[in-house]
């Protein structure tokens, strides 16, 4: 009777245990905007669909340097990066404009240096963009940001503090364009800028090309046409001490690649932006409708 009352202690043990061990998961992370939000949620529905692996949400972390100690002190498993922005901010290597080679000098270097697996492209590039009012474009006909020269003494200029303070941000792209403003840019948060320049708060802004709300708004993108840009393609940026533990997780991610286009993007974050709706609900819609 003892032997049987012990081993039914030690099988109610033993499932009590298991009842309370936490599941393994992967964290995925973002920086602070719209569309890494989302492409946090796509990432996370995806895998959680095709793998079972419970996935935490970690939005909204910061800049690029932010999410990437993040991911060095494995607080962060997964999010998505731009190759130019991991060249330059990252690495601190000038970017050319081939965007094969600015993409395997990303895969090489972050493996070396952090140990991290820079995964297929999603299919889409998210450069800067420099916006204006449409009504303004109009007027004073401005199609490239060259054509800003002559009136950028009488303007305003609005930009994140990430494009303030990168090496591949205002200071480098002013001086290409021998722009003189009216005075020093104004720092807002990225969700701000197309509300002040709205408003008429500044005159310009340094938005993001693939902004939802440009087209809603009948806003204008300049054609950077002395080319200072670099390659932004988006890629998944995984720790491969998080493959080594999950090795179906490569499978799944490889499916996401050149899945996404500039277009999907853009309407993805309109209807986050411009039309307020839930992201998880935006993403599940987006999967189902693409056979994700």
């Amino acid at each position: 009777m003892r032997r049987l009352f012990a081993l039914v202690l030690v099988v109610t043990l033993a499932f009590l245990t298991s009842c309370h061990a936490p599941k393994p998961q992967i964290v995925i992370g973002s920086k602070f905007f719209t569309e890494q939000i989302v492409l946090a949620e796509l990432l996370a529905q995806h895998i959680e669909a095709r793998t079972g692996i419970h996935v935490a949400r970690k939005t909204n972390l910061g800049g690029t340097l932010l999410v990437h100690k993040a991911m060095q002190a494995g607080q962060v498993d997964l999010y998505v990066e731009y190759t130019g922005t991991a060249l330059n901010a990252v690495l601190n290597e000038s970017p050319t404009r081939d965007s094969s080679a600015v993409y395997q000098r990303v895969k090489q270097l972050y493996g070396q240096r952090f140990n991290f697996e820079v995964t297929e492209p999603l299919g889409f590039e998210n450069t800067f963009a420099m916006v204006i009012r449409g009504d303004g474009a109009q007027q004073l006909h401005l199609q490239r940001m060259s054509d800003l020269v002559p009136i950028a003494p009488r303007w305003r200029i609005g930009v994140g503090f990430e494009f303030l303070e990168r090496s591949d941000g205002f200071k480098g792209w002013s001086e290409r364009y021998g722009l003189h403003f009216a005075q020093q840019p104004s720092v807002m948060d990225l969700g701000l800028i197309y509300r002040a320049l709205q408003d008429h708060k500044v005159d310009i802004v340094a938005g993001n090309s693939t902004d939802g709300v440009i087209d809603s708004l009948h806003l204008v993108i300049l054609e950077d046409d002395r080319h200072y840009f670099p390659p932004y393609d988006a890629v998944p940026i995984v720790r491969r001490a998080t493959l080594e533990k999950f090795p179906q997780l490569r499978g799944a991610l490889a499916e996401l690649g050149g899945k996404i286009s500039g277009q999907d993007m853009r309407h993805l974050n309109y209807l986050v932006d411009g039309e307020q709706r839930d992201v998880g609900t935006v993403v599940r819609e987006y999967r189902q409708s693409h056979n994700l």
